[in-house]
């Protein structure tokens, strides 16, 4: 029978008692290495700075980045007239920041295509303030209105560079557009001339014909 001090004692059991050692060693050794390779693959304490590059264009924007040994993606643009365009509207993460080696950036830039905006439904739907300050608050322009007949200061129509637009229509953001505003003096002067041309041509029909005894 084996007592608890042999079962212990390296003397008797050197065998075994090395395997031990051997298998503590190794888990050891795969743990730590396992660790450094870790912080091997991630650049684990190595970072670096991000540049700013908002208000840039592209080409250096990618210049910048590069020479920090990162990457910049576009993933959007907007439209802001007073900049030209490829200029870096914002960056995320924001310059300054300390990031890992290889890093993407990812970037806004401006576009030099104009946004075009729905119109809205008004046509028949509103008077003319209302349709005016729908419109220039969604960042149109406006023309002098065109006087069509119809009750007075009702929008009857919109046009953009002479061709007519319905509700739902999309034109360039700040395009100039022309209300088709009514006016009751065109139309009761319209009504007036038609009544008149219905009497004239009532009048002609009701005159007897005339002979002439001439022929006779």
């Amino acid at each position: 029978m084996v007592t608890l001090k042999n079962f212990f004692s390296f003397k008797n059991n050197r065998f075994f008692w090395l395997n031990i050692i051997a298998m503590i060693i190794v888990i050891v050794v795969a743990v730590f290495g396992t660790l450094w390779g870790l912080d091997l693959y991630t650049h684990h304490g190595e970072s670096y700075v991000v540049p700013n590059v908002k208000n840039k264009n592209l080409d250096q924007a990618q210049l910048l980045l590069n020479q920090q040994f990162m990457q910049g993606i576009v993933i959007d643009s907007n439209y802001v007239k007073e900049l030209p365009a490829g200029i870096v509207l914002d960056q995320a993460p924001a310059g300054g920041l300390r990031v890992k080696k290889g890093r993407t950036i990812y970037l806004t830039i401006n576009t030099n295509e104009v946004p075009k905006i729905k119109i809205p439904d008004i046509i028949d739907n509103s008077s003319m303030r209302q349709a005016a300050a729908k419109l220039k608050a969604m960042g149109f322009k406006l023309t002098e209105p065109e006087m069509v007949a119809g009750e007075q200061d009702w929008v009857y129509g919109i046009k953009y560079r002479g061709r007519a637009l319905k509700a739902g229509d999309k034109v360039p953001s700040e395009a100039l557009l022309t209300l088709c505003i009514g006016s009751t003096q065109m139309r009761d002067s319209l009504s007036m001339d038609s009544l008149n041309m219905q009497i004239e041509m009532n009048s002609s029909e009701d005159e007897a014909p005339t002979v002439d005894d001439s022929w006779f």
